[in-house]
């Protein structure tokens, strides 16, 4: 009897669209369980597009019942206003599991890119393209939450199952 599975749900942070996946780690081996994307309408007052991020995120969690969540650190963007809105639905994304009582660890970028990939630099294509090879069941036929955001999500549970130390370790 191998290890017990921990599930990590991966959040890939956005005002518009926030990516989230699901996956389930024993020993080293990954398996998919789900995966989506939540959309706020751009018309919407940006407090309910928050409210949406926070309702459909805590739905997501009550759902699937994981145990951690990683984040995507955010990328700093050249326009303040927009990189506030982003910073606004990251804080979504790190409170809402916080206030389910789940530990939450963050990534930046680049080592995602770099765990999933090997390289810091890779092109979203090239990220999905690794997550559909890593998670098979990530691309079969009839599953939902294929998006870019999504696989992005993906990528970033990956980088926690790679980077992944017991929390007796990581207090030490």
């Amino acid at each position: 009897m191998g290890a017990p599975a921990i599930r990590i749900l991966g959040i890939d942070p956005g005002l518009r669209n926030m990516g989230w996946g699901i996956i389930d780690v024993a020993g080293s081996r990954l398996t998919y369980v789900a995966s989506g994307t939540i959309h706020s309408i751009a018309s919407d007052d940006l407090c309910d597009r928050l409210r949406r991020l926070h309702e459909e995120l805590a739905r997501v969690i009550d759902t699937h019942a994981p145990h951690e969540v990683a984040v995507e650190e955010t990328f700093v963007n050249r326009d303040p206003q927009s990189a506030l809105k982003l910073g606004q639905a990251r804080g979504i994304a790190l409170v809402v599991p916080a206030l389910a009582g789940l530990p939450v660890a963050e990534y930046a970028a680049n080592l995602v890119k770099k765990t999933v990939t090997g390289t810091g630099h890779a092109e979203k294509a090239q990220i999905a393209l690794m997550v559909k090879m890593l998670l098979p069941k990530f691309a079969g036929p009839g599953v939902r939450g294929l998006g870019a955001d999504a696989a992005d999500a993906l990528a970033i549970a990956i980088t926690h199952a790679h980077h992944y130390k017991p929390l007796a370790v990581r207090r030490a």
